[in-house]
């Protein structure tokens, strides 16, 4: 009986050994398998902060890595000059270890560019390897936007060109000395509701307005609100509303802007094949875009009547585009039927997954695009070759001598209106103006971009006429004649979907103070300007209703602008199948 009860005692305690080290080693394998993933998000941590301190970055990694390789990026990537460990792939390839972990974390990752030219968006598998565990997570990173706000602005004043008010004294932030009075500063007032994302640089004035998700400004005092509590003649007023749990915007960075849309005009060149793989159309002066869906395959009818080429070569334009002769896409130049310059223009495909650029003509006469003054003088509203301005209509003006003339003959507008049925951007070096309903075909998959140097303009055409009213009162009853702006056109409400940006000014109504009431401006999308536009004054112009494009936050339009500087941060990520062993070997 001693002996079996020993036998039982020794049974037992060996069980509950086996029992604790099995538990052990299961702790550690947990321990190493969660350690794993925590250090493939610290792979993508690392690439982050490295395109923040470097934002050419992008064109880095491991061009024989099977994620780059895979995804048609072998191309377009390369190894820096200072290695990378975590570039490493491969059983004898490095690993990056994961600091403060005691050289037991590790990780590598591997680098999908090949849509960063057009969308902005890098995708990056990474890896993790803590002891024989393995885990990889993938993730989409992109440079934050102007297209990350439904509203945007860098100064909240009227732009200068506009007003007349002196840019030297108004083009600061008012927290950098800016009068507080006299320079046409706009405040968000009664009834205006910002459905989406904003941000200003600049401090914004905020009365009786309702912003229902973030706002924020780069104004951060010391103490008190963040926002000036007065509307646009400086009365102090009362009823913002902010989001739930705030009282007032929160702090932003300054996101700064590009000088000018120039860059874009890059995306058109044929002799850049590394950087441009697929050229976009350039199309030169005064241009009207209509978009069309013809047997369910996106169209555009475009008029262009001084292009001479629809893609250039060479810094100064001088070369002939290598493919003009035989290849036409973006129309054929020439007042033939069918062509640019014909009475009913040009219909060509939409260029899917890229960009239109409209140049201002040149005054190179080595360019490819060059047309003579004593052809096409400099001459404002006398009819710019695209039907405006229209018969009976009284041209804008404006208040600074240096704004560019509306309906310019030499100038690179662009005029749109239709329903688009693909990926596009457009830019224009001069002036851009929505000329009806800017709609999508399938608003699940369709985007568009327009940007501008100068204002982006809602048209809003206005004639001349002399009308008699009643300007007395009850007691002392009169009639007075006077000249008004009644607007032309018979049309109310207008709607754009897209991402819009004016880089050096504005996005605003054409005549926002004549013409009467036309209705609701709708903006599906984002709104970035240098100024703050108008859209309504008293019984004039728009009431708004701008909405958010939430796909934005991870869907941009092709070869769209992005700030002159950014940070970049994590659209999408998600775990996959470990793309490694823990000898390092691809699975």
């Amino acid at each position: 009986m001693v002996i079996i009860f020993g036998m039982v005692i020794v049974v037992m305690v060996t069980t509950s050994l086996t029992v604790a080290t099995s538990g052990l080693r299961k702790a550690d394998n947990d321990q190493d398998w969660n350690g794993a993933l925590s250090a493939a998000y610290a792979g993508i941590q690392d690439y982050q902060a490295r395109l923040a301190n470097d934002t050419g970055y992008t064109q880095y990694g491991n061009p024989d890595a099977q994620y780059t390789t895979k995804n048609a990026s072998a191309g377009t990537v390369r190894l820096p000059t200072d290695a990378n460990p975590a570039f490493g792939t491969g059983v004898s390839g490095t690993w990056a270890t994961v600091p403060s972990s005691g050289d037991s974390a590790k990780y590598r990752y591997e680098v999908d560019n090949h849509r960063y030219l057009v969308d902005g968006t890098i995708k990056i598998r990474a890896t993790g390897k803590v002891g024989n565990s393995v885990r990889s997570v993938t993730a989409s990173v992109r440079q934050q936007g102007f297209i990350d706000f439904l509203y945007f602005s860098d100064y909240e004043i009227q732009d200068p060109q506009l007003s007349g008010k002196s840019a030297t004294n108004c083009a600061r932030y008012a927290y950098a000395g800016r009068p507080s009075t006299g320079c046409n500063e706009i405040a968000f007032g009664s009834g205006d509701v910002i459905a989406g994302p904003a941000h200003s640089n600049d401090t914004m004035r905020i009365c009786q307005a309702t912003f229902s998700t973030s706002v924020t400004t780069s104004w951060k005092p010391a103490s008190g609100k963040t926002y000036a509590a007065v509307d646009s003649n400086n009365n102090s007023c009362t009823g913002q509303q902010f989001p739930a749990g705030t009282t007032q915007p929160g702090f932003e960075s300054s996101i700064d802007m590009p000088a000018t849309n120039a860059q874009q005009k890059r995306e058109t060149r044929t002799d850049l094949r590394t950087d441009v793989p697929r050229p976009g159309c350039l199309y030169t002066g005064p241009t009207d875009i209509q978009f069309t869906v013809v047997d369910g395959v996106g169209k555009m009818i475009v008029k262009s009547p001084y292009t001479r080429q629809t893609r250039w070569a060479g810094d100064d334009g001088s070369a002939i585009a290598s493919t003009q002769s035989t290849d036409q896409p973006c129309g054929e130049p020439g007042t033939g039927t069918g062509k640019l310059g014909s009475a009913n223009g040009a219909t060509v495909p939409v260029p899917d997954n890229n960009l239109i650029y409209v140049q201002n003509v040149p005054s190179a006469k080595t360019d490819q695009n060059y047309t003579s003054t004593s052809v096409l003088p400099a001459t404002c509203n006398q009819g710019n070759g695209v039907g405006y301005p229209l018969a009976g209509e009284t041209a804008p003006t404006f208040a600074s001598s240096s704004a560019p003339c509306a309906y310019g003959s030499r100038n690179g507008d662009v005029f749109v209106k239709g329903k688009l049925q693909g990926k596009l951007t457009i830019a224009s070096e001069n002036y851009l103006y929505a000329t009806g309903n800017i709609t999508y075909n399938d608003a699940s998959s369709d985007v568009l971009g327009l940007t501008a140097t100068n204002a982006v303009w809602v048209w809003n055409p206005v004639g001349t006429s002399t009308t008699s009213y009643d300007c007395g009162s009850y007691w002392y009853p009169r009639t007075c004649t006077s000249t008004t702006n009644g607007a032309l056109l018979g049309d109310t409400n207008r709607e754009i979907d897209a991402a819009v940006i004016s880089v050096a000014h504005t996005f605003g109504v054409q005549n926002y103070d004549k013409g009467g009431l036309r209705g609701t401006l709708t903006v599906k999308g984002a709104i970035a300007q240098k100024f703050r536009g108008i859209v309504s004054s008293g019984d004039n112009g728009y009431i708004k209703k701008y909405q958010y494009d939430s796909r934005l936050k991870y869907l941009s339009p092709p070869k769209f602008l992005n700030p002159v500087t950014t940070t970049y941060g994590i659209t999408t990520v998600g775990e996959v199948v470990a793309a490694y062993r823990a000898d390092g070997g691809n699975r």
